[in-house]
């Protein structure tokens, strides 16, 4: 098993278990390699501790350890045509405080595929149509954020499912239809293989969280006011 000291990386091995994997995806291999699994999965579960003691410096995680944080490996087939019991990458959540503090984190680690990313998935009806209220109304502080510096060469653009036409109630030549046009607002950083398996990654990490904070707290503060500013 990992060692509890062991620095908070991604290690190779990691990696290669997880293209065993995908070589191997049943639970009879699954079963025979369970050592090995467990040992690389501490080592993640480490990793995400150590994102979670950086992430606790400028915000609030309810989210209450690395472990807790991190994704089981089986996959849940029962709706699905792919009926592969496990997953062939390692990921994990954080939540933040308080419905004062909106958002969440994740992580997602696989040789070819790894990405840092946070936002709002799935938000609920009600905060989507809070949400656009607050965009159709005024779309400049938002605007702002989405074209700062650190925004785009984080993130690049606000990505996430869109809809093809205009959403109910709201005109098609609306000024800010580019915005109100979304279903789910996501911050997406892309890294390599090399990127993720420098000793310099949970710095990196950190840093792409942490530019994801003005965000965040400008949609916190959208779900928490009316158009007026006055708390709901």
């Amino acid at each position: 098993m990992a060692k509890l000291h062991s620095k908070p990386q991604i290690y190779p091995s990691s990696l290669n278990f997880l293209n065993q994997l995908k070589e191997n995806n049943n639970r009879e291999w699954f079963n025979e390699h369970k050592a090995e699994f467990q040992k690389e999965q501490e080592f993640i579960e480490i990793f995400a501790e150590g994102l979670l003691q950086k992430l606790n410096v400028d915000d609030v995680i309810e989210t209450p350890s690395g472990r807790k944080s991190v994704y089981r490996i089986y996959r849940d087939t029962r709706f699905s045509k792919d009926k592969t019991p496990y997953k062939t990458h390692w990921s994990g959540s954080f939540r933040r405080a308080t419905k004062y503090r909106r958002g969440g984190y994740y992580f997602h680690i696989e040789q070819g595929n790894s990405f840092i990313a946070g936002g709002f998935w799935g938000p609920s009806v009600q905060d989507l149509k809070q949400i656009r209220e607050h965009i159709a109304f005024d779309a400049t502080p938002l605007r702002d954020i989405l074209q700062s510096r650190a925004f785009i060469s984080t993130f690049g653009t606000l990505k996430g499912e869109q809809l093809k036409t205009a959403p109910k109630g709201f005109n098609a030549d609306h000024e800010n239809i580019d915005l109100l046009r979304y279903k789910q607002f996501l911050l997406i950083r892309k890294f390599s293989d090399d990127e993720i398996l420098n000793d310099g990654f949970l710095e990196e990490a950190t840093y792409t969280f942490k530019n994801m904070r003005p965000f965040f707290d400008h949609m916190s503060e959208v779900l928490t006011t009316d158009i007026n500013g006055i708390e709901i």
